[in-house]
């Protein structure tokens, strides 16, 4: 007897922020990557299927992308996170570097 079947398995890639196509608000999404494989006496041997989608965090709405697009958006992610590594925090209101106050006139 021979057992065979799928597994998916499901892969955060990233976290983004964009305007979502199906509610219009600027929303953080998750960059998803699903991947299907070809499974023998359970044991995962390769996939034969690779899906790129973004869920938006708002409203749930979620599209598929194609892998171009899909990595292009990590690239841009990847590429925000080290140019700028403390950019999001110099964002925010009453940031200050260590040491100072950021309420002090």
């Amino acid at each position: 007897m021979i057992i065979f079947g799928t597994r998916g398995y499901l892969y955060q890639l990233a976290i983004l922020t964009m305007v979502c196509g199906w509610c219009g608000n600027p929303a953080a999404h998750t960059l998803r990557k699903r991947v299907t494989k070809f499974t023998l006496f359970f044991v995962p041997l390769f996939p034969f299927s690779t899906k790129y989608a973004t869920q938006c965090t708002f409203c749930g709405g979620e599209r598929q992308i194609p892998k171009e697009q899909a990595e292009q958006l990590l690239a841009q992610h990847n590429a925000g996170q080290d140019g700028h590594p403390h950019g999001a925090a110099q964002q925010q209101p009453g940031y200050a570097p260590p040491g100072q106050n950021p309420y002090q006139s």
